[in-house]
């Protein structure tokens, strides 16, 4: 099974890279949902994120506000460092336990991992090729903003947080340029297909 790593930076299309592989026989997992298992209740990053950061981010029930975790960490880095350093272990354990759970029941197949930082958290090692998803600075605030409902000084907030593109690009197997058109995004997807599976083959 080939292991490929899917990234880019803040509304740069990656997710419609991966939608499109998906819908061409590819498996997918998303960090940000493994994130989410890690810090529900029972999830491996849960007790140690609410004994740094607080029962101020839990709600009635006791699990995990995201927003208001997100507020703990918004605008400070070192906060911020300090929460990936607990949440992407078990992030990780999560991918490897469903990479594992594809290759034995799809050996043949290419499976992907969507990640925002997968290069800044080192994690692109761990994968046979790396995709870089990418467009201009200006268009991906353009598109948090319209997508996320966020400001566009919170999106260039977030943007400050995640490697340029030029740096992502440097480390990448492939770079998809998502800055034109849909199908030209998706010219390009198709190009990074066919490569894919000449390797998995």
């Amino acid at each position: 099974m080939l292991r490929v790593g899917l990234t880019g930076g803040l509304a740069s299309g990656k997710s419609m890279v991966g939608e499109y592989l998906v819908s061409q026989g590819c498996h997918l997992a998303k960090a940000d949902q493994l994130g989410h298992q890690a810090i529900a209740r029972g999830g491996e990053a849960y007790a140690p994120v609410v004994a740094e950061f607080g029962r101020g981010i839990l709600d009635d029930n006791g699990d995990i506000v995201r927003s208001r975790l997100a507020a703990e960490v918004f605008g400070r880095p070192e906060r911020l460092e300090r929460l990936n350093k607990l949440v992407h272990p078990a992030v990780f354990h999560l991918e490897e336990a469903w990479l594992a759970e594809t290759a034995r029941l799809h050996p043949d197949k290419i499976a992907i991992v969507e990640a925002a930082l997968l290069i800044e958290s080192g994690n692109h090692r761990n994968f046979d090729r790396v995709v870089v998803v990418v467009c201009a600075a200006h268009q991906q605030v353009e598109r948090a903003v319209a997508r996320d409902r966020m400001t566009a000084g919170q999106a260039q907030a977030r943007m400050a947080g995640q490697w340029s593109a030029a740096a992502k690009c440097a480390l990448a197997d492939y770079v998809i340029d998502n800055s034109t058109t849909v199908e030209s995004t998706l010219e390009q997807t198709r190009a990074v297909l066919g490569s894919l599976r000449r390797i998995a083959a």
